[in-house]
């Protein structure tokens, strides 16, 4: 199922779209268009998220990961 999406363009660029497309499929172009700048933003939005979570989640003291695979490795 699909939606109508109406916008209004500068007079300029609707003669200019008109006037190539015979060699431009402008619907799908469009379309195509929208959906990377989905894709573009949901990626933000997601880093976002997640440095939103880290920042809230305490810091570790430095060398604590070498220390617990040496504790680790001593311990088999």
């Amino acid at each position: 199922m699909s939606e109508v999406l109406s916008i209004r363009v500068p007079k300029r660029l609707k003669r200019e779209m008109e006037r190539l497309k015979d060699i431009v499929d402008w619907k799908n172009e469009i379309i195509k268009f929208l959906q990377e700048r989905i894709d573009y933003y949901s990626r933000l939005k997601t880093l976002s998220e997640v440095r939103k979570v880290l920042e809230a989640h305490p810091l570790l003291p430095r060398g604590i990961a070498v220390r617990s695979v040496r504790e680790d490795r001593d311990n088999r």
